[in-house]
Order: C-alpha cells, then structure tokens, then sequence
C-alpha cells in the first residue's frame, strides 16, 4: 500500500509544512507595496533572478538524469529565470552575471525536484495579483509590462492542476512524501533567506504592505497570498 494511502494529501502536507517560510519571503519581498518604486523592484528581480538560476540548474541537472519524469512534468516549459532577466532588461537594469547566487541542496531524485517545483510553480499563482499590481505602477513608465511573475498567463491554472496531478500520482505509486516535502522547506528556507533584506539599503526600505486577497478573489476560489504564494493545496 502507498505510503500516503488514507493519510493527509501530499498538497495540504506541502502547504501546511512551508506557511512559514512562504509568510516571510511575501514580507521581505513587499511587492503589493502601493508605493513601490523601480529602484527597489530592480533590487528584488535582482535577488529573484539569482534565486530562480541556481534553483533551475539543481532541475536541469535532475532532467538530465530522469527525462521522461522530467518530461512528465513539462519541466522545459516551467523555467522562468530568462524572464527574470528580460524583466530586468525592461527596466533598463543589467542582470546580475556574477558567481553570486544561494546555496542550495543538490536535486537527487524526482521526489525532490517536485518538493523544489512545488516552491517555484506555486510563486505562479501569487504572482497573478503581483503581475496585476505592478501594471498598475507609474514609476514603470508607459508600455514596461513584466512577465516573469505570470509567465503562463490564462494557461496559469492549468498547468498549476498538472503539477498537482502529477505529485499526487508519484505519491500513490511509492514515491516518498517526506522527501518531497522536505526538499521544498528547504527551498523555501533558501528562498526566504536569500530574500531577507540584510545589508541593501534598497530592501531595507520601510513600505506598506497590502493585506491578502480573500479566498474568493482568486480563480476557482484558490487560495493565495498576495506575493510569491504557494497555491491551493487541493
């Protein structure tokens, strides 16, 4: 009998396991902040781009060692760290080519790509409402629109529900729930790390932070936070 059989879904498991960690990158990052200007939002693509490069080298190298897991779950169409850097090249800022990037555990099976892409597919669903705000910001100036944080636009459900599926069948066929959700409270953990503010003045500026969408307001009633959110858990 699999392992998860009869017990709490892998998806509630992930969810519920990584609340912290998603509570303090959403306050780090401040990206719902009415008030935030291009300076700051250049710090933040900066560190995300860095964050999401070392993250999907640790998958690509995974890809290359499990195709047909990798293709399984379309793994190719999920990199986004290029759009990071067009996001950057938006706003006239160079993106960072430096040695510079997060420390983060080596991928060594597909248990433990889906706990990462868990982490990074679930930022798709916050970044929604992120996309949505930032459309909104004058200091962009008249025609920057940024793609990194809605990369799938109205296919974004989709292939948030393919995700899913996938990682509930890998439970129900044996794989192992604990390391999948361990690897994604470690990629959190980096993840919120790598974004605390520290020493940039940038990120440490003070902003206002705007409160959580209800329930309600997201498509099929999906759960999300206002900045990277994790994604409903069913």
């Amino acid at each position: 009998m699999p392992r998860h059989a009869g017990a709490a879904d892998v998806l509630t498991e992930l969810r519920t396991a990584t609340a912290g960690e998603h509570e303090q990158v959403e306050t780090a990052l401040g990206l719902m902040d009415p008030l935030l200007g291009r300076e700051r939002l250049v710090a933040v693509l900066t560190r995300l781009h860095a964050f999401w490069t070392a993250a999907e080298a640790g998958l690509d190298a995974w890809a290359r060692r499990c195709p047909t897991d990798a293709e399984t779950v379309a793994w190719l169409q999920r990199r986004r760290a290029h759009l990071f850097a067009a996001d950057l090249r938006a706003l006239h800022a160079a993106p960072d080519t430096s040695s510079v990037q997060p420390e983060l555990p080596a991928v060594e099976d597909t248990d433990q790509a889906l706990g990462r892409l868990y982490v990074l597919e679930g930022a798709t669903l916050g970044g929604t409402f992120i996309s949505r705000h930032l459309a909104t910001l004058p200091t962009l100036g008249p025609g920057v629109r940024l793609g990194a944080f809605s990369p799938y636009g109205a296919e974004t459900g989709a292939m948030w529900h393919a995700y899913r599926r996938v990682t509930r069948e890998r439970v129900a066929a044996g794989g192992d729930a604990d390391r999948l959700v361990g690897a994604a409270r470690d990629t959190f953990a980096a993840l919120a790390a790598w974004c605390v503010p520290r020493k940039n003045p940038v990120l440490l500026a003070p902003r206002r932070r705007t409160p959580s969408p209800h329930p309600s307001q997201a498509r099929g009633g999906a759960r999300t936070g206002p900045s990277l959110g994790t994604g409903p858990a069913a």
